[in-house]
């Protein structure tokens, strides 16, 4: 297509008729893969004579295609883009970036980054020359622009990956220095000035971020950029030119350039000019900048907010900087002493001041309330919040320096409590008591913890609080019930006291002003937390949760779902005559919160956030009403539209529209956090917006975040629920099955390990049971069930034949794999004879080239599994055959061979151990298998403690494997292998008898710490050497306290500890017994199973039998008895744990 077509294309882009754009776009599609598309896109976009209309249409096109084409996504894709239309674009893109209009540049720039990315340094190994000789010419701003793209991809990279930036940073910081140097000597600027230096600081920010180029450490270097940035701080911003709006003067170049300043002084401050963080050999660095340049910065930051004292204009996002660098410096001594003689100037007339509500927070209260209450519990918000800065500030001060400061703020706040007591209402000041009250609620911790104050905070709330609940003053009511969430779990001496503040709070659910509404239900979730005598909020439960659905039908608020979170998990089964409303409640609120957030195009709707605390209030209602498996029935229609919408392509659409929601990614890394966050309180601000930023610009392509992974595994979780207490799994839960098994073979690989509990315990299981007819959980399941190839464990075979040999994966994201093999072998009886081989290969491969000890234990644990594959027709023909064609007797004192007509050897084994050895020499890998399972077996720590199958599950199935192995004839298994077999079945045998036995102890110890805890007082709850009732602590270091703690309780930490000298790359956590898995073996006893194996081996083959025993030392023969009287004992334990059952059947 030539250019003039193309441009007339774009332009019926434009037309007002849908058919004309249709039929546009439908031409656009259709050329858009031909040479030199692309091309002729650009020059349309750079033709100054063209329609400005036109050429935007075409660069967004240009946009979309570039970063939709411009590298293929998948290895095997083909390239869509030739390579000669790429050189073109990249040659030329360069020129023109800089010439466009700011609203083409925009796009221009998106499409520079895509090929950045894609391209350099392998593929554009020439654009770092460009970029110097433009730095040295007259495409200054052109050449800052693509430098600022480039650095930028490297922001976030560490160790090998950042060694690009090196070079970048050797070959363009002289030449950014010098420019610099120049900007700033101007007189009287322009605003272009300021666009430049801007550039020039965002290149530098991303040229530090992680760590400091080598050729910064130079002193002369590093000082002449200090020198830079200090005179830009220290200069006053023009006032001409100033926008008078608000909302754009924040936004105005040179404020730009102030804030860029500040970011980049505090970055060096706190990541390398502090010498407790740094490494040896940057220790010099840090001591250097301390020296030279902290104070002078700390001098700069004091004289910048003395502006606002005055009644002058500094951005929110600056004041906010400034004063975390502020909060910072207080533990440091150095710097505590250039603060100490403008602290109270600091403290009373411009921190303070900041706490308080103020006209712009009445303006949005009156015009938009939904605006004020999605502004005061956002994060994000927080970031740029000089309000919350101000409350780090004072946070940090009466924390490090108390003993000078906290005393001294307390009166301050005192007078002020004064002063509006003392005041008629038409002088009371109200927007201070609002000030107070939130200082004295971020205070609470060290308040709660310091005598005298921690004595008279109950006289504090009922004198200077409780009156503010029926203020006239809306922000006051509000105030006044966040801060009695903030003390709900103080000892009243008085309960009346509390007793009032919780029905307040609870009547502020009602009040006409929604954010009172709703930081009451905020404070609610204290006071549940806090109450013990739950018969203060049973009888208005009723009432509490309808006024919980009008506000979320109102609000789209996940801190209105932890409150129900809380009270659903504070009274448990008294939920379960409301978890049916409450769970159709939250679906429709979900659904709601789904559609807002769908339907808001800007991707910054709180809705999605919601959505996801429905789902997790969905969850904890499911589990707190576990025991009462008919409501799930009845909840299941709610439920599985949510769940089977989200488990579709759709669902996965949603995920990726949730990551773009603005706030999402921090929402879920400071997920516990969240939970906790008080409203207003405070918080690091500068560290979590780091983080926000490492993982905004970290997200690859085809990656999950951390707010996607959240969303499904919640879904996943109620699909858990769902399954596993419902008295039934239904046609429709059934119908789940292939879409789960779509979605993780297309898109949810990731949450493999997750799906493993949710099909892998239950759907397999019922599956099998149900072919099988063993089985009666599974109702309305169609026959063609069995034969659709979606449901049948074919699906599973399948899924683990890719995962299994996937070297992409790591040893921790495949230990589900194994285990989910052991599910199939244990539930699919008969079923899965043909799927032996091929497991046993996948296994094996991957068992040579597995780490982690762990997944060694279980890939061994699925060969000892496949060993009892049962049979039990063939198991009992060959046991009666035993008994009943052979006459022997056992001898050497094992007792007398039990009657197969009593079922406990045909109950107990499990064969198919010679099919295995068959397949495993026919792989040509028996020997090494055995040889690696006996090393095992055999490894231990130094401290003698086994370092491998240490669960009591693996060392059963271990035992049940090596036992299932005595029962192979000799020409199988030769005399030598028959006694190490033998005796390793024994020592196994035993550490499970003693973990067995060690675990029972606990768990009666256990019991008996629950009964004492009625006994307990609250005062054995409080520290008793008195350290946390002193003021402060009068040291060189603030953070020396935090360290003796911190200290001490390693120490305490270590004494707990096993004395275990080994490097273990698995944690115990690993190793802990699955309480709720439930398997065949689990009615299997290792001793009864031994000794009846063994039984039937002097049975079948007498002279064999007495050969082994002939090469027992004393210590083995000693052991076989022993776990022969242990056998027996069981069968009697056993037989007694089944009458009693039998019995209370009956008397049921």
């Amino acid at each position: 297509m030539d250019l003039p077509s193309l441009a007339v294309i774009l332009q019926a882009a434009l037309s007002p008729h849908p058919d004309q754009r249709k039929a546009a776009e439908e031409s656009l599609n259709q050329f858009q893969y031909t040479p030199q598309h692309l091309v002729r896109l650009l020059q349309i976009i750079v033709d100054g004579n063209c329609d400005m209309a036109v050429r935007q249409v075409a660069s967004i096109h240009f946009k979309n295609f570039i970063a939709k084409n411009w590298s293929p996504h998948e290895p095997d894709e083909q390239h869509k883009i030739s390579q000669s239309d790429k050189e073109t674009v990249r040659d030329n893109i360069l020129v023109y970036v800089a010439q466009v209009p700011p609203l083409l540049r925009a796009q221009l720039g998106e499409c520079l980054k895509t090929i950045v990315h894609a391209d350099y340094p392998e593929q554009w190994p020439r654009l770092l020359d460009w970029v110097k000789h433009n730095l040295q010419d007259q495409q200054v701003y052109g050449a800052l622009f693509v430098l600022r793209i480039l650095s930028r991809k490297y922001e976030f990279k560490s160790d090998d990956e950042r060694t690009p930036v090196h070079r970048i940073v050797e070959e363009t910081f002289p030449h950014l220095l010098g420019i610099f140097n120049r900007l700033v000597q101007i007189a009287n600027p322009p605003l272009e000035v300021a666009e430049l230096i801007k550039l020039i600081c965002k290149i530098f920010w991303s040229s530090i971020y992680l760590e400091i180029p080598k050729q910064l450490f130079d002193p002369n270097v590093f000082n002449s950029w200090m020198i830079l940035f200090l005179n830009v701080l220290e200069r006053p911003v023009p006032l001409e030119g100033q926008p008078a709006d608000p909302e754009l003067r924040k936004s105005w170049g040179w404020w730009k350039v102030k804030k860029w300043t500040v970011h980049i002084l505090n970055r060096l401050y706190t990541r390398f000019g502090d010498l407790k963080l740094q490494n040896p050999e940057n220790r010099a660095f840090a001591q250097m900048f301390q020296k030279n340049f902290a104070g002078k910065i700390l001098e700069c930051h004091l004289n910048l907010l003395n502006v606002i004292r005055m009644g002058g204009y500094l951005p929110d996002r600056v004041i906010n900087l400034i004063l975390q660098y502020l909060s910072n410096s207080i533990s440091k001594m150095s710097m505590y002493q250039l603060l100490q003689p403008r602290l109270d100037v600091l403290l009373f007339e411009i921190v303070f001041p900041l706490m308080c509500f103020n006209d712009n927070d009445q303006k949005l209260w009156d015009e938009d309330p939904h605006e004020y209450v999605r502004k005061g519990y956002d994060i994000i918000e927080d970031l740029y919040s000089p309000r919350t800065a101000a409350m780090d500030f004072v946070s940090e001060l009466v924390r490090k320096r108390a003993k000078e400061n906290l005393h001294k703020f307390i009166q301050f706040i005192v007078e002020i409590f004064k002063r509006y007591d003392e005041a008629s209402a038409q002088y009371k000041a109200y927007r201070q008591k609002d000030g107070a009250l939130l200082a004295i609620g971020a205070l609470c911790d060290k308040l709660k913890q310091t005598e005298p104050y921690k004595s008279e905070l109950e006289h504090m709330l009922v004198q200077h609080v409780f009156p503010e609940f029926s203020s006239p003053v809306g922000h006051l009511r509000a105030k006044a019930a966040w801060v009695a969430g903030q003390y709900a779990h103080i000892n009243f001496s008085d309960q009346n006291n509390f007793r009032k503040a919780l029905h307040s709070v609870v009547a502020g659910l009602r009040d006409p002003e929604l954010p009172v509404r709703v930081d009451s239900v905020f404070a609610l979730r204290s006071f549940v937390e806090a109450c013990k005598d739950l018969n203060e909020i049973r009888p208005i439960l009723p009432q509490l949760l309808d006024e919980f659905f009008k506000l979320m039908n109102e609000v789209e608020n996940e801190d209105l779902v932890f409150t129900l979170e809380t009270i659903v998990d504070k009274f448990g089964e008294e939920m379960a005559p409301y978890a049916f409303g409450l769970c159709q409640n939250l679906a429709a609120a979900f659904w709601r919160c789904m559609n807002t957030a769908e339907a808001d195009d800007e991707a910054d709707d709180p809705g999605a956030l919601a959505a996801v605390g429905c789902l997790r209030a969905i969850s904890t209602i499911l589990e707190s009403v576990s025991r009462l498996p008919q409501l799930f029935v009845q909840i299941e229609p709610t439920l599985l539209p949510i769940m089977r919408r989200m488990l579709t392509s759709d669902g996965q659409q949603m995920l990726i529209d949730l990551n773009q929601l603005k706030g999402m990614p921090i929402y879920y890394v400071v997920h516990d956090v969240s939970k906790r966050r008080n409203r207003n309180s405070s918080c690091n601000a500068e560290m979590v917006f780091n983080i926000i930023q490492e993982i905004a610009n970290d997200k690859k392509d085809g990656q999950f975040s951390i707010s996607e992974r959240e969303v499904f595994e919640e879904v996943l979780e109620i699909v858990s629920y769902m399954t596993f207490f419902s008295p039934t799994i239904s046609l429709e839960m059934w119908s789940l099955w292939p879409l789960m098994m779509e979605a993780l073979t297309d898109w949810a690989i990731d949450f493999f390990p997750k799906y493993f509990g949710s099909f892998g315990q239950l759907y397999i299981p019922e599956y099998c049971s149900f072919s099988l007819m063993q089985g009666t959980r599974v109702s309305a399941k169609p026959l063609e069930y069995d034969f659709d190839g979606r449901i049948s464990p074919n699906n599973v075979k399948f899924l683990l034949m890719q995962i299994m040999p996937d070297r992409n994966m790591e040893d921790s994201d495949i230990e589900p794999a194994p285990k989910l093999i052991e599910v199939v072998f244990q539930n699919c009886r008969g079923q899965v004879d043909q799927w032996v081989e091929p497991y046993l290969r996948i296994t094996v491969e991957r068992l040579r080239r597995a780490e982690k000890p762990y997944l060694k234990c279980l890939l061994i644990q699925v060969m000892n599994i496949i060993y009892h594959l049962r049979n039990e027709w063939v198991s009992n023909i060959l046991m009666f055959s035993f008994y009943v064609l052979t006459e022997k007797k056992p001898v050497l004192g094992w007792g007398t061979i039990p009657k197969f007509g009593h079922g406990t050897i045909a109950d107990a084994l499990y064969y198919n151990a010679s099919f295995t050895l068959s397949i495993l020499h026919k792989l040509g890998v028996a020997t090494e298998v055995f040889a690696l399972w006996f090393q095992m077996l055999q490894q231990v720590k130094k401290s003698g403690v086994r370092a491998n199958f240490k669960r009591e599950h693996d060392k059963k199935v271990c035992c049940l494997g090596l036992t299932s192995l005595l029962a192979l004839p000799a020409d199988q298994l030769s005399g030598e292998a028959l006694g190490r077999v033998f005796r390793a079945s024994l020592d196994l045998l035993v550490a499970y008898k003693d973990q067995v036995a060690e675990a029972a102890k606990e768990e009666e110890a256990e019991d008996d710490d629950d009964e004492m805890d009625g006994f307990q007082t609250d005062d054995e709850d409080e520290d008793g050497d008195g350290s946390d009732k002193e003021m402060g602590l009068d040291a060189e270091d603030g953070d020396e306290a935090d360290s003796i703690r911190l200290r001490k309780l390693a120490a305490q930490a270590k004494d707990l500890r096993p004395h275990d000298d080994d490097d273990d790359d698995d944690s115990d956590n690993d190793y802990s017994d699955d309480e709720e898995l439930q398997s065949p073996i689990d009615e299997v006893d290792p001793f009864i199973f031994f000794v009846d194996t063994v039984k039937a081996m002097q049975a079948s083959d007498p002279l064999r039998f007495q050969n082994l025993t002939q090469t027992l030392d004393f210590h083995y023969q000693a052991l076989a008895n022993g776990v022969a009287q242990h056998a027996e004992q069981r069968r009697v334990e056993i037989e007694k744990e089944k009458m009693e059952k039998a019995t209370d059947g009956v008397a049921s």
